[in-house]
């Protein structure tokens, strides 16, 4: 699998948050982000994450933690539609991903062997996806893998 190192800064995110199984729910609270940043003028250019916080493997579906998150500047006064929280930055290795169910399965199941493969050790923060300018329309993400 092809990848590549970044480092990310600290960003400030707005976010919205859903709690349970992941699914297409979560596509629903993404959707809802969207259309509130949209509305702000935000999503002309903007960086959207989706952040998965619990491996559903090891957490119960019910308590599963999904943020759908937009950078902001930091003189961007959010309102009560939605959270806000730093972003903590850091070196990552990101894999550009077709936005499909199936691909990003599959990716997910190949990325921890390609870590594995290539000596690199995971950080303890959470796996991003990023969206950015043309990857929204394309249907492309990037599935970015904290390391240390």
């Amino acid at each position: 699998m092809k990848f590549k190192v970044e480092v990310f800064p600290n960003y400030r995110i707005a976010y919205m948050q859903r709690v349970g199984q992941y699914g297409p729910d979560n596509i629903k609270v993404m959707e809802n982000l969207k259309q509130w940043a949209k509305e702000k003028n935000l999503l002309e250019s903007a960086i959207l994450f989706c952040i998965s916080h619990d491996n559903p493997e090891t957490t119960l579906p019910e308590n599963c933690r999904f943020d759908a998150c937009i950078v902001i500047s930091d003189d961007y006064k959010v309102d009560d539609s939605v959270l806000e929280r730093r972003l903590s930055g850091g070196k990552y290795l990101t894999y550009e991903v077709k936005h499909t169910a199936a691909d990003i399965q599959e990716a997910y199941s190949d990325i921890f062997q390609s870590l594995q493969n290539n000596g690199f050790e995971m950080d303890e923060k959470p796996i991003l996806e990023k969206y950015i300018g043309d990857r929204i329309s394309n249907d492309y993400c990037e599935i970015c893998i904290p390391i240390k």
